[in-house]
């Protein structure tokens, strides 16, 4: 073993959340779920190991993405150490009760089967601390009025990468309105060819460039959103 390898129960906690950061910033699974279990293990409650290690060392890795620091190869890597110790703390927190932020569902529409984009969003919310229900690709409005029926979000999410299904984007929204439903949502939009032009036509409540946007984005108008409630 050399002299520079850092053995982590060994750091302080201060210090093992900041080596939690700095693993997840370069995609270290095992480093991750290590770290997520020495600090259950000395008696961190699952919610501030999601916010403390987790959530914030992905908040660095989502600015340096919007930044053009990291690429997407990167934050995919990033993503995925950040999910394997969202698998240890997702049962705990469910027992717990802790708070999220909110709830989505998120898919690529129908005719498209592109989905790096929306996997990245997925998972970058989530390591924001809402709950995602992600469903794939090729999706027919009928998949996400289903969604939303069984797991009443707090957002919906539509992708698309190609500029032929794009426009299928409005016919999920219309149907939602013409159910009468479309307010109740916080509609986002995002993929490569759109903009904040086409996200304003169809009617969504925003476009977003990219997953640190997303994520951004969201949590504003999630917290809009209860203001609004608040005060009615």
């Amino acid at each position: 073993m050399s002299d520079d390898e850092i053995i982590l129960s060994e750091l302080s906690d201060d210090e093992l959340v900041q080596q939690m950061h700095d693993d997840l910033y370069d995609g270290l699974k095992e480093e991750i779920i290590e770290g997520t279990n020495i600090l259950l293990e000395r008696g961190w409650q699952p919610y501030e190991v999601l916010t403390e290690a987790l959530v914030e060392g992905m908040r660095i890795v989502g600015e340096d993405f919007r930044d053009g620091i990291l690429f997407v190869p990167e934050v995919l890597l990033s993503a995925n150490a950040m999910k394997a110790g969202m698998a240890i703390l997702r049962p705990l927190l469910v027992e717990t009760g802790a708070p999220k932020l909110g709830k989505m569902v998120i898919g690529t529409v129908k005719g498209d089967i592109h989905d790096i984009g929306k996997n990245l969003v997925a998972m970058m919310m989530e390591g924001a601390g809402f709950d995602v229900i992600n469903i794939g690709i090729n999706n027919p409005v009928e998949n996400y009025l289903a969604a939303i029926e069984e797991h009443e979000p707090d957002i919906v999410g539509m992708s698309a990468l190609l500029t032929t299904t794009m426009p299928y984007m409005k016919v999920v929204i219309d149907t939602m309105k013409e159910k009468g439903i479309r307010d109740d949502y916080i509609v986002l939009v995002g993929g490569a060819p759109l903009n904040e032009e086409f996200g304003k036509a169809v009617g969504a409540d925003a476009y977003c460039r990219d997953a640190a946007v997303a994520v951004e984005t969201a949590k504003d108008l999630i917290k809009r959103k209860h203001n609004r409630l608040a005060s009615a």
